[in-house]
Order: structure tokens, then sequence, then C-alpha cells
């Protein structure tokens, strides 16, 4: 899949909640959850994360997109 696409759905997918690496994958078809968080923090977006609290994974939630400067 190529990767731009690839951000845009992970972009789609974190809009709607908390999402886990499985989701990412069954929603985005990526496995690679935590670098594309990475690189769209680089990119000035909004990113929260936690600690599931029954599992020893990340948890993310896009909370706001990148801040246009003018």
């Amino acid at each position: 899949m190529e990767k731009k696409l690839q951000i845009q759905r992970i972009i789609d997918c974190l809009r709607s909640g908390w999402k886990s690496p499985l989701d990412a994958l069954r929603e985005a078809g990526t496995m690679k959850l935590a670098t594309r968080v990475g690189e769209l923090r680089q990119k000035g977006y909004e990113i929260h994360d936690k600690w599931d609290e029954n599992s020893k994974f990340k948890l993310y939630k896009l909370v706001r997109g990148p801040k246009n400067y003018v």
C-alpha cells in the first residue's frame, strides 16, 4: 500500500477515538502504527497516547490536525 494512502487511513482511524495497533491493522492495513504516529507528530498533528490497561501496547487518538502557519 502506498505510504500516503496508509497515513490518510491512519488519520481517519485515529479521528474516531482510541486505537490499538490491532485496530490500525484492521482499519488502515498497517502494523506500523507507532512509526506513523511519530511521523504525524513531526508534521504537527497532536496525538495522545496511553498504555492499554490489560496489555503491553499503547493506544493512540488524534486530538488535532497540524497547525497552519501563515
